[in-house]
Formats: C-alpha cells, structure tokens, sequence
C-alpha cells in the first residue's frame, strides 16, 4: 500500500503542500515518489518562442519543480522526477495508471484559474479515472 506515489507538482503553493503529504506517505510506507510536471500544449509553444535557447527552456522547467527537489532531497526518501507533455489531467492519469501507481497527490488548485474554471480543475480530473487512491491537498 503506498509503494509507489505519484506527486503530481506544478510549481504552485498547493503543489508544495502536496509534496510535503506525499513525503508523509512514502516515509510512512517505505515509498518511492514519483514526481511529475506536465507541460501542455499552449505552455511549451510559449516557452519555445520565448527561450533563447534550449538549456534557458530547461532551467525555467526546472524551476518550478526546484522547491519540491529540495524538498525531497532532504529526506532520504527515493525519488525521480518526469516531465511530461500535454493535457494535464489525462497525462497524469494515464502514467498512473500506465505505472501502477498506489496513489496519487495532487493539489486542489494550480497555476492557472483560468482554465480550472473553464475545463474543471485537475484534480477533480486525475480522481475521476484514475485507479487507485488519490489525495487532494488544499
């Protein structure tokens, strides 16, 4: 039970409370947490056109997840770290699933309230379908 937890991170204030949930768990269970960034479509032509170059698009993805690394590098908790492409709520259900996970965290809100009033939040996508448990931190 809670072996492999998928943190589902996106920079924001929530994100980081669900790290700090997801670390709980896996120090709990003697876990593995698998973190994941989901870039979307609109995102990633964005930070194409305004990067000079590849490794200055790199540094800006890594820094929204710089928080939740340092986070988990203080623990000794095991962990790896994926950036993935497209819709969020579907990317991230199909890697759960895909991957077995035994949980999901994930944070109540995001980034980006636009499109969470518009299309319904992520989290209340990722705990409609995917398969196994899931914790939304507000």
């Amino acid at each position: 039970m809670f072996k492999k937890i998928l943190l589902a991170v996106d920079g924001s204030e929530h994100s980081l409370r669900s790290a700090n949930y997801a670390i709980q768990l896996a120090e709990k269970f003697d876990g593995i947490i698998h973190v994941v960034y989901v870039v979307d479509g609109n995102t990633a032509k964005s930070d194409v056109l305004h990067a000079p170059d590849k490794f200055a698009l790199e540094k800006k993805r890594n820094d929204k997840l710089k928080a939740v690394k340092a986070l988990l590098n203080e623990t000794d908790i095991e962990h790896e770290i994926k950036i993935l492409h497209g819709e969020a709520g579907p990317t991230i259900v199909d890697y759960a699933n895909s991957n077995a996970m035994e949980g999901v965290v994930v944070g109540s809100r995001g980034l980006n309230n636009l499109q969470t009033f518009i299309l319904g939040s992520v989290s209340h996508k990722v705990a409609k379908r995917v398969d196994c448990p899931v914790l939304i931190v507000k």
